[in-house]
């Protein structure tokens, strides 16, 4: 099926995609990737009067950078970039672990980062790891007014966000987890492109041989990407031994709100992310002690 026919707009710089956005109202939508807004079009569930592609805009980040403490990815960044990139490896390796997880390769070459928390689809990888490093978003809107919104405010429910028609997210920013940190994300999937029937996303920083901070985020099991946060308290200030693992896993697979679908049953999605949780942790505190490079 073909999309509903639509006016094309090429802005070259950001006050001009804003005034673009803000004049069509509901009626326009971004063009970054495409690669979640081009299948609702041909299937006819999207239907915008106005394309507005941003990848002309000149003034818009379109790289990955290490400062202020933290790592920053623009808003014309691909997935790709983060497959590839040497910022995201070591105390980051979660995002770069992640990222070659992204759906297929097509997607991976087109998609980006901030087009998919835009997208806030509750099956979505990005925005669980976004979740798990406690990352927040900067968020530019008409008359260059600019605001940040921690992912966990960002999303609302499945496919929507609390940004206004008349907005767009031009960066993601992660902060520095620390000298003695690590991640991991696992994903179970039936096929290589397909959405997570489980995925799982493990953020640990270690202090003084204890955890300072755990951030656990899990995908496709809820209305949105989900923080497991009892799992992540329970974690805080412990050693992170056999028995504080084992409990944040049971904590998170508790905090799990599959259904039965195509995919699996409910009962075997909660085993899953019980079994990731674990394994994720694992991963993590072993590399973070080690101060191994992912």
């Amino acid at each position: 099926m073909y999309p509903a026919s639509f006016e094309y707009l090429a802005p070259k710089t950001l006050d001009d995609a804003i005034a673009q956005l803000d004049a069509h109202g509901d009626d326009g939508k971004v063009l970054a990737g495409g690669q979640s807004l081009i299948p609702l079009m041909k299937l006819r569930f999207a239907a915008p009067a106005v394309l507005i592609d941003i990848n002309g805009v000149a003034d818009l980040n379109d790289s990955i950078t290490t400062a202020d403490g933290g790592v920053t990815i623009g808003a014309r960044v691909r997935h790709k970039d983060c497959e590839r990139s040497e910022h995201l490896k070591g105390r980051y390796a979660m995002l770069g672990r992640a990222a070659p997880q992204i759906s297929d390769p097509i997607v991976r070459n087109h998609g980006t980062v901030c087009g998919s928390l835009a997208h806030a689809d509750p099956q979505g990888d990005w925005a669980s790891v976004m979740l798990a490093a406690g990352a927040e978003v900067t968020i530019r809107g008409p008359g260059g007014a600019t605001r940040t919104s921690s992912i966990d405010d960002l999303m609302t429910g499945p496919f929507m966000t609390t940004l206004e028609p008349n907005e767009l997210i031009t960066e993601v920013r992660i902060p520095d987890p620390g000298p003695r940190a690590s991640g991991a994300y696992l994903k179970l999937e039936r096929k290589i492109g397909d959405f997570a029937t489980v995925g799982v996303a493990v953020q640990v920083s270690l202090s003084n041989g204890s955890v300072g901070r755990a951030g656990i985020a899990l995908t496709g099991v809820g209305p949105t990407n989900m923080r497991a946060r009892a799992a992540e308290e329970a974690l805080a200030g412990r050693a992170p031994d056999d028995d504080a693992i084992r409990e944040a896993a049971r904590l998170a697979a508790e905090a799990a709100e599959p259904r039965d679908d195509v995919r699996g049953t409910a009962e075997f999605k909660r085993s899953v992310v019980r079994v990731y949780t674990e394994r994720g942790l694992r991963q993590a505190v072993s590399e973070a002690q080690s101060g191994q490079e992912g």
